[in-house]
């Protein structure tokens, strides 16, 4: 026989699940507060809209908040809409209830103002529990003839109710806090608190108020005196730890670029200048403010992370949620406001909204519509910008296919004459080969050739630009290939012994070519080494190594893999035939030859890549050694 039942929820067992787990950040329990404490005001404001309403003469919405460290509590207080005892009844003693959809749904066709109203869920009063042994609330409604009430409870489940003592409209709550939490109690804490959550809060926010009497100055800098003597003083009015009118809420127009610097400063205590900024301004088909900034990179050598927080309706929800700011534009710093965003953002919830989504992909073309603007209007500020930007291009385009799409016309390349070429102007060598520099101190020496035969590299030094290049060999496989600029220094150049007028003279080259090879191999003990005798222009420079790309990139693979391997026959020592110390090796004694051509084979390696410490050693000895034969 089926029997049809209801599922009861008991709150002695509810509120151990509040306490603990209902915010993963406890002290967000006080945004909470101070934000029901604001969607009071709001919903005051609104009816007073509508003429449901009459605000006192000289009106100032404002939230308090208060520590008493001797009663240890913390107290938050607003002059809002207040409430009468049936709706505390209503609104605080039924769990989930919200106050705020009430509100909105009774009224959205009479105030559009009400669309401000932050609260979605009705449980952020709860998140006092978090931290109070118990909670008390003193309230006074709005509406004409409304009594105040006192409420309290322990969090269980159990309250008590009676009249208050409130004089004014408004709510207050009261938290009294646990031994444990006592850290609520400090002034600093609620402070830091305050400043990460509400700094852009619609209303004034103020903490432990109080007037200050300050001394009266003269223009020479003098304390000013009453006729009796005594200093005058003048009255300081607190002010509120907020701005409630950040400058994302302004029209783009109305926003000059200091007023842009000295926001970018004050959020983020950044002040290096930001190179650039994009102000969001969308009201259809969703609603999205905010400001992003394209920061100086101070270590261009790696991805530097940036910061980009999430408001709703100027409360602070989170930093870098990936799912409505795509992943590489974190390597931003800025803020976005989501309205219709809510406090109790999950994860899941982002994931699987449509609107979120489209945020995402308009926050995406905004910023690559600034990059073309800037690169079509002013392309000697993009290319001046460019260093501080590419790595997070690079990173879009690696990210994001359709950014890739976007930006794929305007990814510059610097080159080694200092000059910035776009793929297309791009002179290729022959192949379609791209060279390409990794470190412009260690491979000083082959920049030097390719200068001096004429051609050029791209500079490419960021840990980025080896994906990156990856990326878009991917997606140009016929029109570019790189090489590391030495990994085929002989075809690159051109360069090779020069034409034997006879074939006896060809031999006679070849079989000098293979003593010197012979010589140097027998002296070096890198089995795995392979030789080649070229003559290179640059004279001074006896012999460089080689090593293929592909060799190149299974290396460096494996060292972000924590192994090291290069594989067998791929490097390759160039002798140069033109070089003076390399001619006379065959002619020098035994012992000089191993001297000379461990040192030409040290010299090349550190021009490749650095040396290890053991090489290192047997380097500096040699030096001292090389010193006093010198000085013989």
């Amino acid at each position: 026989m089926k029997r049809e039942g209801q599922i009861s929820v008991n709150s002695k067992n509810m509120f151990p699940i509040i306490k603990k787990w209902l915010y993963s950040d406890k002290d967000i329990f006080l945004r909470e507060i101070v934000s029901n404490g604001c969607d009071a005001i709001k919903k005051l404001e609104s009816l007073q809209g509508i003429g449901e309403a009459q605000l006192e003469d000289g009106y100032q919405p404002k939230v308090i908040v208060t520590i008493d460290s001797e009663k240890k509590q913390l107290i938050v207080s607003d002059n809002g809409i207040g409430m009468t005892e049936d709706e505390v009844e209503r609104y605080i003693t039924q769990i989930a209830f919200s106050g705020a959809e009430e509100f909105l749904e009774k009224y959205k066709e009479k105030s559009e103002e009400s669309a401000g109203i932050i609260g979605h869920f009705g449980l952020g009063f709860y998140s006092a529990f978090m931290v109070s042994d118990t909670v008390e609330i003193e309230t006074l409604s709005y509406k004409e003839g409304a009594k105040p009430v006192h409420w309290v409870s322990a969090g269980e489940d159990s309250y008590e109710i009676e009249d208050g003592t409130r004089t004014e409209h408004g709510t207050t709550i009261i938290m009294n806090i646990t031994e444990e939490e006592q850290e609520f109690l400090q002034e600093s804490r609620i402070r830091e608190i305050l400043h990460k959550y509400c700094q852009f809060m619609p209303y004034e926010i103020y903490l432990n108020p109080h007037d200050e009497e300050r001394p009266v100055y003269d223009k020479d800098g003098n304390i000013e005196k009453n006729e009796d003597g005594t200093e005058k003083k003048r009255i300081v009015k607190p002010l509120p730890i907020n701005d409630i009118h950040p400058l994302w809420l302004k029209a783009p127009k109305d926003c000059t670029d200091e007023d842009y610097k000295a926001f970018y400063q004050k959020v983020f205590m950044d002040f290096n200048e930001p190179l650039f900024w994009i102000h969001l301004n969308v009201d259809y088909p969703f609603n999205l403010k905010g400001i992003l900034y394209f920061p100086k990179q101070l270590n261009r050598m790696e991805v530097m992370p940036g910061q980009v927080k999430l408001y709703s309706n100027q409360v602070f929800v989170a930093d870098n949620i990936k799912e409505i700011i795509p992943e590489f534009l974190l390597l931003l710093k800025g803020v976005i406001d989501c309205p219709d965003m809510p406090l109790n953002v999950s994860r899941s919830f982002l994931q699987n909204d449509g609107e979120v989504q489209k945020i995402a992909q308009h926050i995406t073309k905004k910023v690559s519509d600034k990059l073309h603007q800037i690169f079509k209007n002013d392309r000697p500020s993009y290319e001046k910008y460019w260093n501080d930007i590419s790595a997070f291009i690079k990173f879009g385009c690696l990210k994001d296919e359709k950014f890739y799409d976007r930006m794929k016309d305007i990814l510059l390349f610097k080159t080694i004459d200092g000059e910035y070429k776009t793929l297309e102007e791009y002179p290729k060598a022959e192949g379609n080969k791209i060279y390409y520099v990794t470190d412009e101190n260690l491979q000083a020496q082959y920049i030097s050739m390719f200068k001096e035969n004429g051609l050029t590299a791209a500079v490419l030094t960021h840990a980025i630009d080896p994906h990156f290049i990856s990326l878009l060999e991917y997606k140009n496989p016929e029109e570019m290939k790189f090489l590391r600029i030495d990994a085929d220094l002989g075809e690159a150049l051109k360069v090779s012994q020069p034409e034997a007028e006879s074939e006896d003279a060809k031999k006679a080259q070849e079989e000098e070519n293979n003593k010197l090879i012979e010589c140097v191999k027998a002296c070096l003990p890198d089995e795995k080494l392979e030789y080649k005798v070229e003559s290179l222009k640059a004279t001074e420079i006896p012999a460089v190594i080689l090593l293929s790309e592909y060799a190149r990139r299974i290396q460096d693979m494996n060292k972000v893999l924590g192994e090291s391997f290069a594989p067998e026959g791929q490097v390759t020592l160039v002798l140069n035939s033109e070089n003076e110390i390399v001619k006379k090796i065959p002619s020098l004694t035994e012992e000089n030859r191993k001297l000379v051509c461990e040192h030409i084979y040290d010299l090349a390696l550190m021009a490749h890549k650095p040396l290890s410490a053991e090489q290192m050693s047997k380097f500096i000895a040699r030096n001292v050694k090389l010193l006093e034969l010198l000085a013989e």
